[in-house]
């Protein structure tokens, strides 16, 4: 009556809850795939504001003379380097998650920016970019003629 099919079954179904474990780690594990990564270091906010973009990002703890702008084009860069904080003799880590050493960001822009009126301020940690849009680039009314 009880013969080795049985047993199969049984080994099988003690084993459902890992594998569900383990469906629920490889889906972890896709679930970003496209998203941003920490490659897009540092994180940006960019809006359109007047005939201008509006660029914000976050470097904390960053001296403004470790940090590069330049825009090419259509594409702002934001490149720079981010130095630890000294550890004095004795001390350790416990946990280190902020991001060190060097990184550079290239957004792409969806006009031509007038590269000569691009300003940036750096204060408590924000570095705000200004990029006005090109003159030439601003959408102009065409007159039409009967």
């Amino acid at each position: 009556m009880f013969g080795p099919g049985i047993w199969r079954v049984k080994r099988f179904a003690d084993s459902v809850p890992e594998i569900i474990d383990l469906q629920r780690e490889i889906n972890k594990l896709f679930s970003n795939v496209g998203q941003g990564t920490t490659l897009d270091y540092p994180a940006v906010n960019v809006w359109e504001k007047d005939d201008s973009l509006v660029v914000t990002t976050e470097l904390p703890g960053m001296d403004p003379d470790n940090i590069n702008v330049s825009v090419t084009g259509a594409v702002l860069t934001i490149s720079g380097t981010s130095k630890s904080d000294p550890i004095k003799e004795g001390e350790t880590y416990l946990r280190q998650e902020r991001e060190l050493g060097n990184f550079q960001r290239n957004i792409q822009l969806p006009f031509q920016v007038d590269s000569k009126a691009v300003e940036a301020k750096y204060e408590k940690g924000m570095l705000n970019i200004t990029l006005p849009r090109l003159k030439e680039d601003l959408p102009k009314k065409i007159k039409i003629n009967p």
